[in-house]
Formats: structure tokens, C-alpha cells, sequence
């Protein structure tokens, strides 16, 4: 009959459950006394406050609050458009950590939350918007609370003032919602234009009214509400099919072309219809989930990915369907809207060789990374990665160029080398600023006296001046300010604290200035590589692609070819262009990603050894869960992350074979299999009912 089945026995385990002590994160902020901080459930949905006050019961207030941290964390960074494959990873680090019993399900639009071996179930439809920013943010709070260095009630509260405004900059609150974001439509829509489709001077300008156009009404749909957004790509292809039509056809020199198409100075004046309206449309058609839903596949979240695809697909499809709808008003219903888009010629060359090509370019980014969100202080991290990935994306193709004039291997090859080597950047930069936030905070909070040399006043005065002049630029946060006059304070209190003959027997600041530390300890913690990698992502994704194969799907055939003519915006080749961009990004994101990770565990396993565990063992453990969760983190943007839930059997199979040593095991540690990861130091024992 087998063996009985021990039951759960929930106070046992409501034990087990408990995080980390008090003790703990009095380590971390040393002597400073912390007034208690509180979240309050009652702002909770009512089925999040109902299973919370079950878990609460059951286990405790802190595994209740953990659950709703966890649920929040994910609904807030899917909203985001953070990368699902990373996102699942910061949770099943929560998950293991704090030794939640909970699974999920990240779809592309609906999420799903399990607790307790499915005994609770909330759903969750999140609609994603572009937020750099937020990805930023619900990160860092994240790695916060996994590194003990706030609690969960200090997370949860962060959370919400994020959500409401308070940690951001007042620029970045005007350009965040309507009507501010209006200034970015037209910027974009003008520079994409020339710079990706060929576009000249005046395709700029008309497509700069046209983006405008769009951002109106996606404004008007917004304001409305409701089911009035599910309007948003058809209203928005037509209103920019009519300005762009209108443009053409009563243009000076549209009309001319129109009547004869072999006349090519009139076609060469004339607008350029399919650079105004892929430069218009190129911020609505989600490129970025395209290739997104590639890498998704070559991992293995298939469904996810296939949906992903597919929707992108269709979204496409139904705004170029709305630009042929309203060049065909334009035109009265007659043959003219067809006649139009295959009179209407680019100039191939326009920014070929040009010494302004790349200042467009950039010029075109700064718009983009309004559009992303991404405060207006932290520009540069994104620039850079986004000028390196195109310029080596058009100088390896420029450079291929003549070799493969029959094949499209040029094309694969400089977008992975591409995708790659901004993924690449991105990680360099991230590590400067991750260095960076770590020396500030241990400056702040006085954590260690080395900090306090020549070279690190001199550094910690730079960077004192830097946020200064941010905020007097109007581009930076009241808060930044506050911290050093905190670290100031700090200094001070912890010296008459060491005075035996001086009165005071604690550290404590008032309130705004514990927010301060508080909020410089969350804004030091690693940042989120995804939250400046995807604009570069979305510069170099196939979503102009996309609408090409579906114009010539509503344009077919161009009756002023030759027989003999090769037709380069057929479906077929259009389609076979699509795949091959698409699927080589995906590559050289996941190229990029294992190059960088496994420097990780080489550095790891090369330097990090020279460190004696008996001779400083706190520091060696440190640096060890480091190191294992950026080794994690990197693993986990393009790989499907490891869970027992999957299935128990073949896990605990494959990690017996695998062992340690293994450089991408579940679990394993960047230093080889002397020093598998334990997490003993830091963590409770997990309870034996944990899935």
C-alpha cells in the first residue's frame, strides 16, 4: 500500500516560513534606527486582500506579504513590457528565496497566480505598454528585498509610490501620459522616416503631421476609455493613409507622377508614401514582440511565443490595412489609391555616405527613449547601446553587402553581430553603473571607511556635482539632493555615537530623510540590462518588415515593372526577409547573452577564487550569491527558468548528472564545483511539503 502520507502541519511550517530576522537587516543599514513602516492590505483588490488574510492566518503576515509583493512585482513588470523570460527569473528567485509555495503563468496578455499548491488561484489581463522606467524600478525593489536589504512592508510601500509618481522626475511625469507625450509622435515619425525608409525632407515633414495626427487620437481613445482603445490601430492607419494621401495627391508634383510614372523628376518631387507611412506607424507596430516571440520559441515557451507572434502579426496588419483604407478615401474610391503607392518612388541613397546620417539617428533615439519612458538623466546608458548596435549592424552590411548580392546572409549576419554586441554594451554599462551605485551607497550609509580616501571623496564629490546639475536642469529628482545632505548627517551621528563622553545612544533621521536612505538603497541595486537594451532592440526589429508584407498583400502586383523586373517588396521576398532579420536578432540576443555570462563565470571562477573562505568567509559568500545571481539573471533572458514544479523527477535526474560543475545547471554558481551554491548563510531550511 506504500508509505502513509505525513500531513502539513501548519504551525511547523508557518515557521519555517518566516524571513529573514530583524537582526539581519540591521546588519545591512548598521546603526540607523528605522521608524516602523506598515503597508496597509485595505488598499488591496478585494481577492488579493482575501487570500492574503487566508495566508495570513495560515503561515503568517510576512508570507501573505510576500505573496502579494510577488504577484504586484509581476503584474507591474509585464505591464512594462519587460521580458517575460526575465521576469519569470526574478520571480523564481523570490520563489526560492523566501521559500514561497507558489506557480505562475505569464501569458502574453492574462497571468495567472497559484499559492499554495493551486489552494488560491487569481487571474490577472494586463495590457503592456512600453516603461523603461517601471522595468527599472520593480527590478531593483526586487533585488532589494532578495538581498535582505529592505523588508517586505518597505517594498510594498516603494511600490506603490512608484506607481504614483513619487520616484520619478517631473520631466519624466510630463512626457509619462497625454497631453505631454504629444511632442514625441512627430519627432519620431519625421526622423524614421528618413533614417529607415528612404525617406527624404519633405517624407519628413509629412510624416511629422501625420505622427502628430496619430498621437491625437490616440490621446482622444485614451481619454475615452474603455472599449474605445480597441479602435486604436484602425483609427490610427487611416487617419495617417488620408494626411499622407492628401499630401501626395495635391501635392506639386504627386499628381504629375500619377498621370505618368515614367516621368522621374515629377516621381522624384513627389511624396514618398511607403517611407511616410512606415515612419508614422513604426512606433505602433510592436516590432519588438516579434522578435521577442522568436527568441520565446527558440527557448521553448512555445505558446507564449506562437501568441506573441501571431498577435504582432495581426496588429500589423490591421493598421497598414487602415493606411490603404484611407489613401482609397483619399482618392474618392476610384483606382487612384493603387496607382499612388506604385507611383510613388524613395530615394534609396538619401542618407548614404551623409556626415549628419548618424546625428539623425540619435536624434531619432532620443525620441524613441521618450516614447520608452526612460528618465531623461539616464539617456546616455541607452544611447550608447542603441549607437553601437546600429552602427555595427550597418557597417558589417555595408560591408558584406557586395559578397552576398544573391543570398541574405549579409542580412543575418549584421543583425546578429548587431544584436549581439548591444547586448554586450548593455551589460558593460550596466556593470560600471552597478559599480558605481554600490560605491554611493556604501558612502551614503557609511558602510565602510575605505570608501573614505582621496580618490573616493574626490568620486563621491563628482557624483555630488553630477545630480546637482541634473536637478537644476529640471531632468533630476528632490531626492537625489537629499541623500547627501543625509550622508552628511550620517557621518556625523555615527561619530558622536562612537564618543563615549557624547549623549547620544542612537541613530535616527525624520521621515523624508529615511525615505532617502531608503530609496538610495533600492536606486543603487543592480539595474535592469532589459530596461536599456530594448530600445535598441526595437530600433533594429523587423516591424517595418512586417508592414511591408502586408502592403503587398493589399497592393500586389506594380503594373510599371518589366516582365523581367524582380518585384523587391513581393511577398515572397518580403516574407523570407522577415524571417531571416527576425530570427538572426533572436540569435545574437542569445548570442550576446551566453557571452556575457559565461565572462561572468569565468571572471568567477578566475578571480573569485583567490578569495579565502577562511580568511573573510562573510565576503566570500557575498560575492559568491552575487556573482550565482547575475549568472542567474543573464541566463534567465533567454532561457526558460528551472522550476521543481516542472517536473520533479527529471530535475533531480538531470542536476545528478549535471553535477556542479556544469556552467549553465539549475542553481549552479559561477565557481565551478568547489563552490557550489549553498544557501544556508541567508536563507531558512526549506520546509519538506515545499514544491
Amino acid at each position: 500500500m506504500g508509505e502513509p502520507v505525513t500531513p502539513l502541519k501548519v504551525e511547523d511550517d508557518a515557521a519555517e516560513r518566516q524571513p529573514l530576522s530583524i537582526e539581519y537587516f540591521k546588519k545591512v543599514r548598521h546603526d540607523v534606527t528605522f521608524s516602523e513602516r506598515r503597508f496597509d492590505v485595505n488598499t488591496l483588490p478585494d481577492d488579493m486582500r482575501r487570500v492574503y488574510g487566508h495566508l495570513e492566518e495560515k503561515f503568517g503576515e510576512e508570507y501573505g506579504l510576500l505573496f502579494i509583493f510577488t504577484m504586484r512585482t509581476a503584474v507591474e513588470l509585464h505591464r512594462a513590457w519587460n521580458m517575460t523570460l526575465l521576469t519569470n527569473t526574478i520571480l523564481q528567485q523570490i520563489k526560492d528565496r523566501f521559500n514561497m509555495r507558489m506557480t505562475w503563468n505569464l501569458g502574453v496578455l492574462r497571468l495567472v497566480f497559484r499559492v499554495e499548491d493551486g489552494g488560491y488561484e487569481l487571474h490577472r489581463k494586463v495590457p503592456y505598454d512600453y516603461d523603461s522606467e517601471f522595468q527599472d524600478i520593480y527590478y531593483r525593489i526586487a533585488m532589494a528585498l532578495i538581498d535582505g536589504q529592505i523588508n517586505v512592508h518597505e517594498a510594498l510601500i516603494y511600490q506603490r509610490e512608484a506607481k504614483q509618481g513619487m520616484h520619478t522626475a517631473k520631466s519624466g511625469l510630463f512626457i509619462r501620459n497625454f497631453p505631454g507625450r504629444l511632442i514625441l509622435y512627430p519627432g519620431q515619425a519625421a526622423t524614421c522616416a528618413v533614417i529607415f525608409f528612404n525617406g527624404e525632407w519633405i517624407d519628413a515633414l509629412i510624416a511629422a503631421v501625420c505622427g502628430l495626427a496619430a498621437g491625437l487620437v490616440e490621446f482622444a481613445l485614451s481619454r475615452v476609455g474603455g472599449k474605445a482603445t480597441v479602435l486604436l490601430d484602425i483609427f490610427v492607419g487611416i487617419v495617417t493613409g488620408v494626411i499622407g494621401g492628401l499630401f501626395f495627391r495635391w501635392g506639386p508634383a504627386g499628381e504629375d507622377c500619377m498621370l505618368d510614372p515614367e516621368n522621374v523628376a515629377a516621381c522624384k518631387a513627389a511624396p514618398c508614401l511607403s517611407s511616410i507611412y512606415l515612419g508614422t506607424l513604426y512606433w505602433f507596430f510592436y516590432g519588438t514582440a516579434f522578435v521577442i516571440g522568436i527568441l520565446e520559441i527558440i527557448s521553448g515557451e512555445l505558446a507564449t511565443g506562437v501568441t506573441r507572434f501571431v498577435g504582432v502579426t495581426v496588429k500589423t496588419f490591421v493598421l497598414s490595412l487602415g493606411a490603404g483604407l484611407g489613401l482609397m478615401i483619399v482618392f474618392a474610391g476610384d483606382s487612384g489609391a493603387a496607382d499612388a503607392w506604385y507611383a510613388s518612388t524613395c530615394n534609396q541613397n538619401f542618407v548614404q555616405g551623409e556626415w549628419w546620417r548618424t546625428l539623425l539617428y540619435l536624434a531619432c533615439c532620443v525620441f524613441v527613449l521618450g516614447q520608452y519612458r526612460l528618465p531623461i538623466a539616464q539617456y546616455w546608458r541607452a544611447l550608447i547601446v542603441q549607437l553601437v548596435a546600429y552602427e555595427v549592424q550597418y557597417e558589417v552590411f555595408n560591408g558584406m553587402g557586395q559578397l552576398h548580392v544573391k543570398d541574405h546572409l549579409d542580412t543575418a549576419t549584421s543583425n546578429m553581430v548587431g544584436a549581439a554586441s548591444g547586448v554586450v554594451v548593455a551589460a558593460l554599462i550596466s556593470l560600471l553603473v552597478n559599480v558605481s551605485g554600490d560605491f554611493f551607497r556604501a558612502r551614503l550609509l557609511q558602510e565602510s571607511a575605505r570608501n573614505n580616501t582621496r580618490l573616493g571623496n574626490f568620486y563621491f564629490q563628482f557624483l555630488c556635482m553630477a545630480k546637482k546639475a541634473v536637478y537644476f536642469f529640471g531632468i533630476g529628482r528632490q531626492s537625489d539632493i537629499m541623500k547627501f545632505e543625509v550622508e552628511k548627517k550620517l557621518k556625523d551621528m555615527r561619530t558622536e555615537l562612537k564618543d563615549p563622553n557624547h549623549p547620544r545612544d542612537k541613530i535616527d533621521f525624520p521621515k523624508n530623510e529615511e525615505d532617502a536612505i531608503i530609496d538610495a538603497i533600492i536606486g543603487t541595486q543592480d539595474i535592469n540590462i532589459w530596461s536599456i537594451l530594448m530600445p535598441a532592440v526595437y530600433q533594429l526589429v523587423p516591424g517595418s518588415i512586417i508592414a511591408k508584407l502586408w502592403f503587398s498583400a493589399i497592393f500586389p502586383e506594380n503594373p510599371y515593372l518589366g516582365e523581367l523586373d524582380k518585384n523587391p517588396d513581393s511577398q515572397e521576398s518580403v516574407f523570407s526577409n522577415l524571417m531571416v532579420i527576425s530570427t538572426s536578432i533572436a540569435l545574437g540576443l542569445i548570442i550576446g547573452f551566453a557571452f556575457f555570462q559565461t565572462l561572468v563565470f569565468v571572471v568567477g571562477r578566475t578571480c573569485c577564487r583567490k578569495v579565502e573562505k577562511e580568511d573573510n568567509p562573510d565576503n566570500f559568500q557575498l560575492g559568491r550569491d552575487y556573482l550565482s545571481n547575475k549568472q542567474g539573471m543573464m541566463e534567465g533572458m533567454y532561457t526558460v527558468v528551472d522550476d521543481a514544479n516542472d517536473d520533479p523527477d527529471s530535475m533531480r535526474e538531470m542536476k545528478r548528472e549535471m553535477g556542479s560543475r556544469a556552467l549553465f545547471s539549475p542553481g549552479n554558481s559561477v565557481f565551478g564545483a568547489d563552490f557550489g551554491y549553498n544557501d544556508d548563510a541567508v536563507q531558512t531550511p526549506a520546509s519538506p511539503n515545499t514544491v
